[in-house]
């Protein structure tokens, strides 16, 4: 096997907290609109909104947020109060400016293997929200390169690990999302590396890549090391 020398991570809810955010917002949204609609047809259309919203406003709290405006229209036919539509911008407001929270054990992997890889911070979403939790989780410096992109693809892992390391055949993917993460890096011909969280957003679900020589999971960011040795 080729020497690993290049490791990307992604961000949201691999090295920080994210998704029980989106999930509190969410469960606001619905009792906000508990006279109009039951939840489980809020959640459901609120899910089609974001599908349908993706490629016009990409990923993070601001398409979230439009995405729950335009539902809040739809379900009142035309007649949510503008009460409601504030509250909805509020809570938008609130995301963007919710404290980042890093994930247990990401602060000592990132420092062990700094020096050893070059570590690369792969992330999608809103540029500036998503570099003011690079700043805010006091994770940067451990990177040697942050690319914050629209899509993960395997031809983004193609052209990142090979601007930032030595091609994919040498570069591991870290991340919690198999769908965006793990599997188009095995495609890119990398290792993918699936580390769970607790919740995982429905557009992210994917099948387990069974099979894959180069797919492997952990439990944590902290069992991260032990792998790499194993694999060397």
């Amino acid at each position: 096997m080729a020497t690993l020398t290049t490791i990307g991570f992604d961000a949201d809810d691999t090295l920080w907290h994210n998704e029980r955010n989106f999930r509190l917002t969410e469960e606001r949204f619905t009792d906000l609109l508990a006279d109009y609609s039951d939840k489980d047809n809020l959640t459901e259309r609120l899910l089609a909104a974001e599908r349908r919203n993706l490629r016009l406003y990409g990923y993070g709290v601001k398409g979230f947020t439009l995405s729950m405006i335009e539902t809040a229209i739809e379900v009142t036919e035309g007649k949510a109060p503008a009460s409601v539509i504030g509250e909805i911008l509020d809570a938008g407001r609130n995301m963007l400016s919710h404290p980042v929270e890093p994930l247990p054990h990401v602060e000592e992997t990132l420092q062990a293997l700094k020096g050893s890889f070059r570590l690369v911070l792969i992330t999608k979403g809103d540029l500036f929200d998503q570099e003011r939790k690079v700043a805010e989780s006091g994770l940067g410096d451990h990177f040697d390169a942050v690319e914050i992109v629209p899509e993960k693809t395997a031809e983004t892992y193609r052209t990142l690990f090979a601007r930032h390391g030595d091609g994919p055949g040498r570069a591991m993917m870290v991340g919690n999302s198999l769908k965006s993460d793990v599997v188009p890096a095995l495609d890119a011909g990398s290792h993918g590396v699936h580390v769970p969280y607790e919740i995982t957003w429905a557009l992210e679900h994917a099948d387990v890549p069974a099979g894959r020589d180069r797919f492997h999971q952990v439990a944590h960011l902290g069992e991260l090391q032990a792998l790499l040795s194993r694999l060397a």
